[in-house]
């Protein structure tokens, strides 16, 4: 039996689709964390305590903020005779495509967990912190979850398994993302997607997941540098990040082995070699500065830790 009366969990950011694989694909990134602190409380229920960081205010319902509704689903389910305060400290910025409403929904979750006198599995763990990023994008896509919860790549299966596929990453790579001072709710920007598309897009796409599997398997860099375009969504989103295709140009001339957009964005991504990463970064930057967009930038390897307590 637990005697642990407060849980610290860290939890990185991720970049959602990765290019080739909308709404399946997701990478942990190390660049940024969200941090929550679960304390128990003698009153049943969940509530929000100090936000601190990138926001200094959340949503106080339960239904409409993804670290509250996340660790509700985790003590409803346990039959808790407890109750438990959220207090956040946001790292991750908000409404910028690196996963920091999952991060907080899954930081939430892992910590609440760590209270239990019988805590959850990691798979268990994967559908209580989906109910918690409900509350931002529904129904909620499971790559940025995933990605936060396992670590490194992922690869959410597809309908309605559950299963989540941890692929090997690529050696000797960094991924370089680049966020501009504009916002973008994910919610908003799915319902504009469209959902038609032609059986030349379906082949082609579902040839490039397969290609893009193989090669990480294989560490093979020239072939993810031939697959990694996104002919489906990055069309679509581009217009909402006015300077996007500069610094996509930028990016690969200095190097990079892709650049895209990083989930509905703003924040745009880029893989390259660690010699070649601070280059990347650079030109990325300077194409921002070129559209007079301020931007802060960050780097990670591919192969980051899963979400984590930290303190018990």
């Amino acid at each position: 039996m637990t005697s642990h009366t407060k849980a610290i969990a860290k939890a990185p950011a991720s970049i959602a689709n990765l290019a080739v694989g909308f709404d399946l694909l997701g990478q942990a990134f190390a660049g940024c964390y969200d941090t929550i602190t679960a304390s128990k409380t003698p009153e049943s229920g969940i509530c929000l305590g100090e936000v601190t960081g990138l926001a200094n205010s959340l949503p106080q319902q339960i239904s409409k903020n993804t670290a509250l509704r996340g660790a509700n689903a985790v003590l409803q389910a346990a039959g808790a005779r407890f109750g438990v305060r959220l207090d956040l400290h946001k790292n991750i910025p908000l409404s910028a495509g690196l996963g920091g409403s999952a991060a907080s929904s899954v930081a939430a979750v892992i910590a609440v967990n760590a209270l239990l006198e019988q805590p959850f599995s990691k798979e268990e763990l994967l559908d209580f912190a989906l109910e918690g990023e409900r509350a931002s994008s529904d129904p909620p896509p499971r790559d940025n979850v995933s990605a936060c919860l396992y670590g490194g790549l992922v690869l959410a299966s597809p309908g309605q398994s559950k299963q989540v596929v941890q692929l090997p990453c690529p050696k000797g790579l960094m991924a370089v993302v680049i966020h501009p001072q504009l916002k973008i709710e994910t919610g908003e920007s799915r319902k504009k997607l469209l959902t038609d598309n032609s059986l030349a897009q379906t082949i082609d796409v579902a040839g490039r997941i397969a290609a893009f599997v193989h090669a990480c398997h294989k560490s093979d860099i020239s072939l993810l540098h031939q697959v990694m375009q996104d002919v489906l969504i990055e069309p679509q989103r581009a217009a909402t990040i006015p300077p996007f295709y500069q610094v996509q140009k930028a990016a690969l001339n200095a190097g990079a082995i892709c650049c895209s957009i990083s989930g509905s964005g703003p924040s745009i991504f880029a893989w390259a070699l660690q010699k070649k990463a601070n280059a990347v970064q650079n030109a990325m930057l300077q194409a921002m500065r070129d559209a007079e967009i301020l931007a802060n930038s960050y780097q990670s390897p591919l192969n980051v830790d899963q979400c984590k307590v930290i303190e018990q």
